[in-house]
């Protein structure tokens, strides 16, 4: 699919998709409850399916109900899956399973799609190998087999962070107790402290020895919830607050203000940038409008989803950023950093690397260029919503090929974005 976007100032409010991230914790957690567990406000994206699928494959129930809720049953452990899981192109739903499958003891297969079967998994290959289990990757997916055991697991913090959140969904579930070592650098601390959230509101501890080690006691077992309402998505409400510091005012509806979302931080580095959101008081909608943005130094160690679109909102200051920690970019959907570079290079934009950053000279507030030929959407939903977002701010249409990527995440962004008064055309 391919999406035009027509320049032009926006103004009006969205209501955020669910968390993606709190939604695969929760439907895992509420799968492995033995209950009944009603999840409430679960957006339908690509990733949100492929757990759905696989917890169904693992022995729970998960059920449809009107208005994007699930009624889920769950097995207070998984069992072995009777085929290969497919994980879509979720490298949250592979990397979450992997410690939860091999409790089974089985021989397990998980596959995947896009640029999934190339994402780093050497941590979960070196955890296997440590402990003499098998893990093998190739082109028939993933292969591994349990069982992991209590006990010290150490593993890097640099990576993923979806790594830690894996075991620390199943390491409870053990009969004895367990420590996790994180080894600094620990980037994306704020998905960790995401589960254990969820974890404490489905019954499940674990507590911080120290600001690395955590300590998982055994023998727990998830509790049903009645109704878990999933909160809003602050990566996604990101492209439009960034919409409104960009071109016109626009709100964002449906966020938590304690969220322990990592990517809540977009308003902080907005407000450094001189365009503060407005609003936010008891749930209210948070309101950002179109300022001279200041250039700055940010980081991205905590926030890695935010790169793309902070790197938009650079684009657009008054000055040289410079952007610190993306190299991780380099390992999503996409190779964030070249896709970023080149789609935005043919807007007139730039941005080059330097070591682990990016620096990007911005245009203040002149329009960026309306290229002729189409920009590339490289697959991946974050860098196809980052471009519409530069587009509205273009001196003329831009295209965007390959924009059905936003399915993975948010498939009613670009309905959002024309509730905002941003003119756009999907065609085939």
């Amino acid at each position: 699919m391919r999406a035009v976007v027509h320049p032009g100032p926006a103004h009006g409010c969205v209501r955020a998709p669910s968390s993606k991230s709190v939604a695969h914790r929760a439907l895992l957690a509420a799968a492995l409850a033995e209950g009944e567990t009603i999840l409430e406000n679960v957006t339908p994206s690509a990733d949100v399916r492929a757990t759905l699928a696989a917890v169904r494959a693992f022995g729970a129930v998960a059920e449809p109900l009107p208005g994007e809720a699930l009624r889920v049953r769950g097995v207070p452990l998984p069992l072995a899956p009777r085929d290969a899981v497919d994980c879509g192109e979720s490298g949250s739903t592979l990397r979450f399973l992997v410690p939860l499958l091999a409790l089974t003891g089985a021989e397990v297969t998980l596959t995947g799609r896009g640029r999934l079967p190339q994402r780093p998994q050497e941590i979960y290959r070196a955890l296997f190998s440590a402990r003499g289990l098998p893990f093998e990757t190739g082109p028939a997916g993933l292969r591994f087999r349990g069982p992991l055991t209590a006990g010290e697991y150490r593993l890097s913090g640099a990576v993923s962070s979806q790594f830690i959140t894996g075991l620390l969904l199943a390491l409870p579930l053990l009969d004895g107790d367990s420590v996790l070592r994180i080894e600094p650098p620990f980037e994306s601390r704020p998905y960790v402290e995401l589960t254990l959230d969820v974890l404490a509101r489905f019954g499940v501890a674990a507590h911080w020895q120290d600001g690395l080690s955590l300590f998982i006691p055994g023998g727990q077992r998830y509790r049903p919830v009645p109704r878990f309402a999933v909160e809003g998505d602050h990566s996604q409400a990101a492209f439009f607050a960034a919409l409104g510091a960009l071109a016109g005012e626009v709100c964002c509806a449906g966020l938590r203000p304690a969220s322990a979302q990592g990517d809540r931080v977009i308003f902080d580095l907005l407000a450094r940038m001189g365009a503060p959101a407005a609003g936010g008081e008891g749930g209210a909608p948070l309101c950002c409008r179109r300022s001279p943005l200041r250039p700055g130094v940010f980081d991205l160690a905590d926030c890695p989803d935010l790169g793309p679109i902070l790197t938009v909102l650079c684009c657009f200051c008054g000055g040289v950023s410079r952007i610190e920690h993306a190299g991780r970019l380099r390992y999503k959907e996409s190779d964030r950093i070249a896709a970023m570079q080149a789609e935005l290079a043919k807007l007139g934009l730039a941005v080059r690397c330097e070591g682990d950053a990016l620096i990007v000279p911005g245009i203040g507030e002149k329009a960026c260029r309306a290229p002729a030929a189409p920009l590339c959407g490289w697959n991946d939903h974050r860098v196809v919503m980052a471009l519409a977002v530069a587009a509205a701010r273009a001196d003329g249409p831009v295209t965007i090929e390959g924009a059905d990527a936003v399915e993975k995440s948010y498939p009613r962004f670009f309905e959002d974005l024309q509730s905002v008064g941003v003119r756009v055309e999907l065609l085939p």
